[in-house]
């Protein structure tokens, strides 16, 4: 799950020398409000609608616009996790991707990374996820694995986040391949663990909805 796997190409680059109405033009088209600008393959930055419309001038070029998120960037074999941190860093929804010698190879957008976490197994299976809340030092993957599976239950996938509710203390959230999850709870409290939430799945119709509702809880987005 490389970021260069990711990248969309329908997403045109704009030239510094393009105006600022072709780039409106072109967000109208593809449904955006940013596009990359780049000049000789090197990306330079974003142009966003808001920064268009506050100038006020469709015929300004794009090389009189001052360009934001300069450094929203990953290199082409990073993963998908640094695509989202990046973007959550920069607080956008579209990152620009570069190979080891800094050329420009397209964007990926929040999108296409959430879908490729939706796509993957551990979404797509059925089961329960679980937060659990503890000091970094008392963090053992393998530990609360030996529990979670002393319950005959797997962890499909997990994720480590800040608590918001402890500045001192790390989320540690858990999808595993059980919907059930009262004793695996249960035999986590035992060991001195705290969950903070769980969400179970239940069948329905509507399962794509759930699952992407279940994958944005899943990384906290």
């Amino acid at each position: 799950m490389q970021a260069y796997e990711f990248i969309n190409n329908l997403i045109p680059p704009l030239k510094p020398k393009d105006k600022a109405k072709m780039a409106l033009t072109w967000m109208e088209e593809i449904r955006t409000n940013m596009l990359p600008v780049v000049e000789n393959n090197r990306f330079i930055g974003f142009v966003t609608e808001e920064l268009i419309y506050t100038l006020n001038n469709p015929e300004l070029q794009i090389s009189k616009i001052a360009l934001k998120f300069i450094s929203c960037i990953v290199y082409q074999d990073k993963h998908i996790y640094d695509v989202i941190k990046v973007a959550s860093e920069n607080q956008t929804n579209m990152v620009a991707v570069i190979d080891r010698e800094n050329n420009y190879l397209g964007v990926v957008t929040m999108e296409d990374a959430i879908g490729a976490f939706a796509g993957s197994l551990s979404i797509q299976s059925q089961g329960a996820v679980l937060i659990l809340s503890m000091f970094m030092t008392d963090y053992s993957l393998f530990e609360i694995s030996r529990i979670v599976e002393s319950e005959n239950a797997k962890i499909l996938s997990s994720f480590i986040s800040n608590d918001p509710l402890d500045d001192s203390k790390i989320k540690v959230t858990l999808k595993l391949d059980k919907s059930e999850v009262r004793h695996i709870k249960a035999t986590l409290e035992r060991f001195g663990y705290r969950i903070i939430d769980h969400y179970q799945e239940e069948e329905s119709g509507n399962g794509e909805q759930e699952r992407i509702d279940n994958l944005l809880r899943f990384l906290q987005i």
